[in-house]
Parts: structure tokens; C-alpha cells; sequence
């Protein structure tokens, strides 16, 4: 937890530096100006815009874990352990998300190695949704192609190995075979068996199509704000809005950057320039706001969470599901 939370610090102090960044780029005083003008009636109806993406990925997340066989875990405590994870994302290359899975373990009992499939798959089937949602304009920008078809490629075929089931169970008999990895591989077969689950046609389709709903609403969580700040209510605005946001979520993610901090701001502040508009302070002025309403109104439940739930940072948890809720603090 220690070291968690130095990764952590590190994520939150970085994105501190690119808002800080972004806002002297764009010129304080014209920045200001713009932020006096906005009219600020738009942003709570953005946050529960992101509010409703975080209610479809935690039925998407519940989901999961009733599929990988928690079902004594309880929705209220599923929820919880759903946002706390939140912050867990502003670690370098989002790796103190796997503490979800040991969470998981010790909340419902199923092993680790099971649960952490469900963590994946989560992210796995959220960048296979913007994937689709960023398919709305992508190729109107020539330089997205090659990531975009690079990473549809990419993704498909984790899809498709992971589902030859006979080439897996071999690899693992084969690895079995061997005097180091032979020892481990029940935890390696527990986590093959739990990412076949998740990833087979059905829950997957399920998975994407609730995801793709989800972030399409973030999208126009996005719309909102840039109605706020004077833009046109169009058609047009819309799925530009939609599309930024997509794109932005998918290179952040990829980044493995804190929280997609840097990257995604670059992401959202170039290409509304280049599809919405010409003005920077403006543009940096929604990609401050979207991120206030998404990544950093994220982090803000997710430690609420923790600040009511203090064995999520002690490492002071019962391992039975029924002791949570009888003491839920």
C-alpha cells in the first residue's frame, strides 16, 4: 500500500502539472474570460452524463463477477469496490488496478487469479466500445488510421486466441511440463478459464454494447460542455464531441500514462482544433472541463469511497462477503 500510494501521488501530481500545463499554454487571461462566460448550468448535467457511464460499466462490472462465480458478493459491495478502484487508475501504467482483483478476492472468496481477468476484461471491453464510438470519424483524420486499425487488429485476435480452447489448454499442459512454470500453472489455468468466460461471444457482445452506450453518453456529457462554452447545438457538434472523446480515451489509454494524463489532454485539445474549433483557449478550455467532469470527478468519488471504507487502504478486510455487510465502514 505503501508503494501504491507513492504510484499514486506520482499520477495525481502529474495530471495536477498538465491542467496547470494546458491552462498557461492557452493564456491565463483569455482562459479566464472564456471560464467567466461559460454557462455553468451545463456541467452538473455533464457530470450525471458521467454519472450514467459509471452506472452501465458497474452493471457491466457486476455482471463480470457474478460470471466468474462471486454471486455471494452483494451489489452494494460490488458498487463499492467498482469506484474505489477510481483512482486506482492514476497509477503509472494503471498496474494498482490489479488491487481490484485482491479486493475481489478477499470481498467474495474467489481466487485472485480469477478475479483478475474481470479487471481486464472490464478495460478490454471499454476500448473495444470507443473503438466503435471513434469509428464515427476516424478515418476523416488520416494519421488515426494506423492506430486505429492497429488496435482493432490487436484486440480481435485477443479475442479469437483466447477462445481456441484447445491450442490454450495445450499451451498450458505444455508450460505444466516445465521444472519453474509447472509449479504455478493452476493460478495461470484459473486465469485462462475466467478470461474464456468473459470473453466468449454472448457476454462479450453484451459487454461492448453496454460499454459503447456508456461512453456514448460521456460523449455527450462532452456536447454539453462545449454548448456551455458558446459552440453550435448541431448534429455536427455532437458526434465530433462524441468522437473526441472517444479517440482521447483510447490514446490515453494506451499511453499507459497515469490516468492517460498528457495524452489524452493533447488528444482533446488538438482535434478540437482541427474538427471544431479554431480558437486554443477554447479549446483548452473544454478539454479542462471534460476532465474535470470525467477523469478527475472519478478520482474524487473513488477516494470519497475510500474515506469511508478504510480496510481498502489498511488491508484490514475479513475474507467473508457477509462480514461487509454487517460492517460496511
Amino acid at each position: 500500500m505503501y508503494t501504491l500510494r507513492n504510484r499514486l501521488l506520482i499520477g495525481l501530481g502529474l495530471g495536477i502539472l498538465v491542467m496547470l500545463g494546458l491552462a498557461f499554454w492557452s493564456d491565463l487571461s483569455l482562459l479566464g474570460s472564456i471560464f467567466s462566460r461559460f454557462r455553468w448550468e451545463f456541467f452538473p448535467l455533464a457530470l450525471a452524463c458521467t454519472l450514467f457511464n459509471y452506472l452501465l460499466r458497474f452493471i457491466k462490472w457486476h455482471y463480470y463477477v457474478r460470471r466468474i462465480g462471486a454471486r455471494d458478493l452483494t451489489a452494494s459491495a460490488s458498487a463499492r469496490l467498482f469506484v474505489a478502484g477510481f483512482p486506482l487508475a492514476m497509477t503509472p501504467g494503471k498496474v494498482g488496478e490489479a488491487l481490484k482483483a485482491l479486493w475481489l478476492s478477499e470481498w467474495s472468496g474467489v481466487p485472485f487469479s480469477r478475479g483478475l481477468p474481470v479487471v481486464l476484461a472490464e478495460r478490454f471491453s471499454d476500448g473495444l466500445a470507443v473503438l466503435a464510438l471513434s469509428a464515427l470519424g476516424v478515418f476523416s483524420v488520416p494519421v488515426l488510421w494506423p492506430v486505429f486499425l492497429g488496435t482493432l487488429v490487436v484486440s480481435l485476435g485477443i479475442v479469437v486466441l483466447s477462445q481456441i480452447r484447445p491450442l490454450m489448454l495445450a499451451i498450458l499442459r505444455a508450460l505444466e511440463r516445465l521444472p519453474v512454470v509447472g509449479a504455478k500453472i493452476h493460478p495461470l489455468r484459473e486465469f485462462y478459464e475466467a478470461g474464456y468466460r468473459l470473453l466468449q461471444p454472448l457476454p462479450l457482445l453484451f459487454a461492448v454494447t453496454l460499454g459503447t452506450i456508456s461512453w456514448l453518453g460521456e460523449g455527450i456529457g462532452f456536447y454539453l460542455i462545449l454548448l456551455g462554452l458558446g459552440l453550435p447545438a448541431s448534429t455536427a457538434t455532437l458526434s465530433s464531441a462524441v468522437f473526441v472523446l472517444a479517440v482521447s480515451t483510447l490514446v490515453g489509454s494506451v499511453s499507459a500514462l497515469p490516468g492517460g494524463v498528457g495524452a489524452a489532454e493533447a488528444s482533446i485539445t488538438g482535434l478540437l482544433l482541427l474538427t471544431v474549433t479554431a480558437e486554443t483557449a477554447t479549446a483548452a478550455a473544454a478539454t479542462l472541463l471534460i476532465r474535470l467532469a470525467t477523469l478527475w470527478f472519478g478520482v474524487a468519488l473513488g477516494l470519497a469511497v475510500w474515506s469511508v471504507t478504510p480496510r481498502l487502504w489498511k488491508r484490514e478486510m475479513p475474507k467473508p462477503a457477509g462480514a461487509i455487510q454487517d460492517n460496511p465502514a
